[in-house]
């Protein structure tokens, strides 16, 4: 039995009306304009964050900068004030002459910056025990003399310079050992000249007297 005209149009009629209500219910591609309106500004069309402004970069390196302090320059170091200075100079055996290794020490001395300011220079002689104390003071005196010499003939005024004569009364080492036998590095010793040189005396204030 065959379907009727009628019937074929309807069902034509309802498969068109479910079409439509499939192609309906599909969402849409295009972009709304509520959508657009959505994107955050920072944001660009190709969808990376926009970089900060190099205006705003340049203020937050100066604020940075104003938090540090500024390089101090280091202050100088100070002088440390100036010190009498003292020299022990051997003296050979049964000589009054300093040697080579003496002057050398005493040429060490005179270019010390405390010799250069003028002060005084006190000399004193030394002797061993052996021998009369007549004679070691003699000795002493001799040996004290001969550095005086030779720091005058460096150029040292020799108003400067006071000598004394100590002979064998200020030993810095035994002159002989316990046993009463000799002791010759004690007596090495004691054969010395002792100079020290002091600091330039301040000159009186008077009272009265105007400033220089």
């Amino acid at each position: 039995m065959t379907m009727s005209t009628r019937n074929k149009r309807a069902m034509r009629a309802a498969t068109v009306m479910i079409g439509l209500g499939l192609t309906a219910c599909q969402p849409s591609r295009e972009p709304t304009a509520n959508m657009a309106a959505e994107v955050p500004a920072n944001v660009t069309a190709e969808g990376n964050v926009a970089m900060p402004d190099n205006a705003a970069m340049v203020e937050q390196e100066e604020a940075k900068k104003s938090i540090i302090r500024p390089d101090i320059e280091p202050s100088p170091t100070p002088t440390p004030p100036a010190e009498p200075v003292e020299l022990t100079v051997p003296l050979p055996a049964k000589g009054a002459q300093p040697d080579q290794a003496g002057l050398a020490l005493i040429d060490t001395l005179l270019s010390d910056p405390v010799v250069a300011l003028g002060g005084p220079i006190t000399i004193w002689g030394h002797s061993d025990s052996q021998g009369s104390d007549a004679a070691n003071l003699v000795a002493s005196r001799r040996r004290a003399e001969a550095v005086r010499d030779y720091l005058v003939q460096k150029g040292v005024a020799a108003d400067r310079i006071t000598v004394i004569a100590m002979g064998e009364a200020r030993p810095i080492a035994p002159n002989r050992k316990l046993d009463g036998s000799d002791d010759p590095e004690g007596r090495d010793k004691n054969r010395r000249v002792e100079i020290k040189v002091d600091l330039p005396k301040a000159a009186p204030v008077v009272e009265g007297a105007a400033p220089s």
